[in-house]
């Protein structure tokens, strides 16, 4: 490259890998890479963090100051939600990412000793013929409320910052469902620039530069 550069590392800022969310990435820099002849440096990618100790952590934090804002009483049986973004059932029967999504919610559930979890898709587009993950956040909502649940808490770990498929796609869309059939519906925050966060990126990419 024109500054010397011959090698470069990336980190791929989604927590759970699909076609779309992490092989697609690294063909475009390859696709990129091929254009430019040589003209690029080598890039290579930091491995994968679902599970990471310090992104349950920061999870953990964020998910129980929402937990908090839950009367005590309540608060051990209130429903815990993970969200994460829905995608056609082909591409993922291709890849880990509903296996991770588990994955992470489990080790969440367990380190805060929250045993009322489960996990729901949001955000889907798509043609609505076509088979996508399920169950969508708004029918879990449903059920929580035939029976007879009034509060519950939503945790989207499937996204690390508060963009627009979280603040709109839940803070309005499934918070206005909740509330029509008489929920009070709590959100955890994403980990956005969490510290502990941070130091997990910095963890990653120190290992991978190591090995």
């Amino acid at each position: 490259t024109a500054d010397g550069m011959r090698r470069a590392l990336g980190f791929i800022l989604s927590s759970h890998q699909t076609e779309a969310s992490w092989n697609r990435y690294q063909n475009d820099v390859a696709e990129a890479r091929a254009e430019l002849a040589g003209a690029a440096p080598v890039v290579d990618f930091c491995p994968g963090w679902h599970s990471h100790p310090l992104f349950i952590q920061a999870l953990c934090e964020e998910i129980r100051s929402a937990l908090e804002k839950v009367a005590a009483e309540k608060r051990e049986t209130t429903p815990l939600v993970f969200t994460a973004h829905s995608v056609p059932t082909a591409m993922a029967a291709e890849s880990p990412y509903v296996s991770q999504i588990h994955e992470t919610s489990r080790l969440v559930a367990k380190q805060i000793g929250h045993a009322r979890w489960s996990v729901a898709y949001q955000s889907r587009s798509g043609r609505p013929t076509d088979p996508w993950l399920e169950p969508d956040i708004s029918d879990v909502l449903r059920r929580l409320s035939n029976e007879g649940e009034t509060e519950v808490v939503v945790a989207p770990i499937g996204f690390v910052c508060d963009h627009v498929e979280v603040l709109y796609d839940l803070d309005i869309e499934a918070r206005k469902i909740a509330e029509g059939l008489g929920m009070t519906f709590s959100r955890a925050s994403c980990v956005n620039d969490h510290p502990i966060f941070i130091r997990m990126m910095a963890e990653v990419i120190k290992r991978k530069l190591e090995s």
